[in-house]
C-alpha cells in the first residue's frame, strides 16, 4: 500500500518544522515533502503526486495563490486538497483564495488542534484517512486530538478555535467559506495605528503591543499582562500598520523570550522578544522602511 504524502510549502523554516512536527506526531506513517516557495513546489509537483498540499500565501518567487491557480490548471492536481496556511485572514483574501479553488484555510498563528482537525478533514474527504490509519498504530489516530507535548510547547497548547459569525454563504462556496471563517483571527479590538504600535496575534487571541525596538531579525514588544501568559516558542503574527498609506504588514514569527517589564513579581506589563521567520523580500523591505522611519518607541513608559 502506497504511503499518504503531504507537501508542506513555506519560506519560513520555523513554520515548516512546526507543521511537520504536528503531522508526524498526529499522523504516524505519513510521508512528508517540503518546499521553500511556490516555484520549488511547482517543480516538485511536476515530478510526483501528493495527497495533500499545505501552503503559505506570501513567499518569494511564487506565492501560494499563484501555486494554487497553477495546480487547478493541471489535470492531475485539479482535485488535490489544497489548504492555505496564512496570516491573511481578510475577507478579500479569503474570497480570492476560494475563487482560485482553495480547499480549506488555516490562519496563522494556528494551534495543534486546528492543524490536526483541518488535515483530518481534508484527508477524509479525499478518502485517504483510512489508508493512513491502517499503516499506523490504532490508538494514534483514534481521538483526532492527540496530546503532543512538543507541538503544544510551540503553540501554547491551550488555544481554542474561534469561529466568527458570518452570513450564510452561497451553496456553491459554502464548504470553502466555512473553512475560511475559522482562519480569521479572534477579534480583540482594532489594532493601534499610532507610532510604534501594533497588534500581536497568538493562537489564544490578540493583544495590542508597543514596539520598543525593531531590527530585521526581531522586535522587542511591550504588552499588558493578561490571565493567560504568552508562551516561549509560541508561534505568532505581528500586524503593523504605519505610514500615511496605512499599509499593513503581517509578520510571522515566534516568541523567543517573555519577561516582566517592571522589576516586580506582579508586573502589569510584559516584555516579549518576537523573532521573525519570514524571508519574503517585500516584508524585509517593509521592515527596513519602518526601521529607517524610527518606528520604535525606545523610551516607552506604561501609563505615561
Amino acid at each position: 500500500m502506497s504511503k499518504v504524502s503531504v507537501l508542506v510549502v513555506d519560506d519560513a523554516t520555523f513554520i515548516r518544522d512546526l507543521v511537520k512536527k504536528g503531522l508526524r506526531d498526529n499522523f504516524p506513517g505519513v510521508q512528508i515533502e517540503e518546499a521553500i516557495n511556490g516555484r520549488k513546489a511547482q517543480q516538485m509537483l511536476s515530478r510526483q503526486v501528493v495527497d495533500l498540499i499545505l501552503c503559505d500565501w506570501e513567499m518569494p518567487e511564487m506565492s501560494g495563490l499563484e501555486l494554487l491557480t497553477w495546480c487547478r490548471e493541471q489535470d492531475d492536481l485539479k482535485t488535490t486538497p489544497f489548504i492555505m496556511v496564512t496570516s491573511r485572514g481578510d475577507k478579500e483574501n479569503v474570497v480570492q483564495a476560494i475563487q482560485a479553488g482553495v480547499s480549506d484555510y488555516i490562519g496563522k498563528p494556528f494551534s495543534n488542534e486546528q492543524l490536526v482537525t483541518k488535515v483530518k478533514k481534508a484527508l477524509s474527504r479525499a478518502g485517504k484517512l483510512q489508508a493512513l490509519a491502517a499503516s499506523a498504530p490504532p490508538k494514534m489516530l483514534s481521538t483526532g486530538g492527540l496530546a503532543n507535548d512538543s507541538l503544544a510547547a510551540l503553540t501554547g497548547g491551550k488555544a481554542e478555535v474561534v469561529k466568527p459569525s458570518a452570513p450564510t454563504p452561497a451553496p456553491a462556496a459554502s464548504a470553502a467559506a466555512a473553512a475560511a471563517q475559522s482562519a480569521a483571527p479572534a477579534p480583540a479590538g482594532k489594532a493601534p495605528a499610532g507610532r510604534g504600535q501594533g497588534q500581536l496575534r497568538l493562537p489564544a487571541g490578540s493583544m495590542a503591543c508597543v514596539i520598543k525596538a525593531l531590527s530585521l531579525k526581531e522586535a522587542l514588544l511591550v504588552v499588558r499582562r493578561t490571565e493567560q501568559l504568552p508562551q516561549v516558542l509560541e508561534s505568532a503574527v505581528l500586524d503593523l500598520e504605519q505610514g500615511e498609506a496605512a499599509e499593513t504588514a503581517r509578520l510571522n514569527g515566534y516568541l523567543h523570550a517573555v519577561a516582566a517589564f517592571e522589576p516586580k513579581p506582579d508586573s502589569e506589563w510584559l516584555q516579549l522578544t518576537f523573532r521573525f521567520v519570514d524571508r519574503d523580500p517585500q516584508k524585509l523591505d517593509y521592515l527596513s522602511r519602518l526601521i529607517a522611519r524610527g518606528t520604535a518607541q525606545k523610551h516607552f513608559v506604561p501609563g505615561a
